[in-house]
């Protein structure tokens, strides 16, 4: 296995973490697109909570903008180049309940449309040594940065989104060892030496 890439957290605040390679790999079920180490982290609040889940949670699909963490900074996790973004994808609506039934439905199609319909609007940050690392799942025109821009750990990339394969806001890291997503072999990636596993929620309220 390769050496792992030890990043800071791209965000401030109360994050849940979900699909970590600390609990299974690949973390999401598939090595599909270089996926294998991946992890995400979907923002809360103070007890630990997404948006409030209602009896029409169950029954639609829910705006992106009731969870509470749509919209938050994300920040850069690395010091680096940045080497890809994409930006103008909408932010579809929060799919709990029966909708998430028809939304995993629909994954395999969105696969097949290649790594931008999984992805949303992301950024790709080439590191010094080699690895790039993608921000994935980003607000529809919040990246404030640009290709060839030298990115500094904790620089605010854009903010929290629903774009790409997403069932609520959230946002989705993962490191490869080329641009090039097609041809990328997956690398681990840890913060501060270590991976949260899932259920974890991690506090970044004081960290910075």
């Amino acid at each position: 296995m390769q050496t792992a890439v030890d990043l800071e957290y791209p965000f401030e605040g109360r994050w849940l973490t979900q699909n970590s390679p600390a609990d299974r790999v690949p973390s999401h079920g598939t090595a599909l697109f270089a996926s294998s180490y991946a992890i995400d982290f979907v923002p809360v609040d103070d007890r630990g909570r997404t948006a409030p889940f209602t009896f029409a949670s169950l029954l639609r699909p829910e705006p992106a903008e009731q969870f509470p963490g749509f919209g938050r900074p994300i920040l850069a996790p690395a010091e680096g180049v940045v080497v890809g973004v994409h930006d103008t994808e909408v932010d579809h609506p929060a799919f709990r309940g029966l909708p998430s039934v028809g939304y995993a439905l629909t994954q395999r199609r969105r696969a097949a449309a290649g790594w931008q319909a999984l992805a949303g609007n992301h950024v790709f940050i080439e590191l010094r040594d080699g690895p790039v690392v993608e921000v994935c799942h980003l607000q529809r025109h919040s990246v404030r940065v640009q290709v060839g821009q030298r990115v500094r750990v904790g620089e605010v990339l854009g903010r929290c989104g629903n774009s790409g394969n997403s069932t609520e806001p959230h946002v989705h890291l993962q490191a490869i060892d080329r641009p090039d997503v097609r041809r990328a072999t997956a690398v681990p990636i840890t913060f501060g030496g270590r991976v949260p596993r899932n259920g974890e929620v991690v506090d970044q309220r004081t960290a910075r």
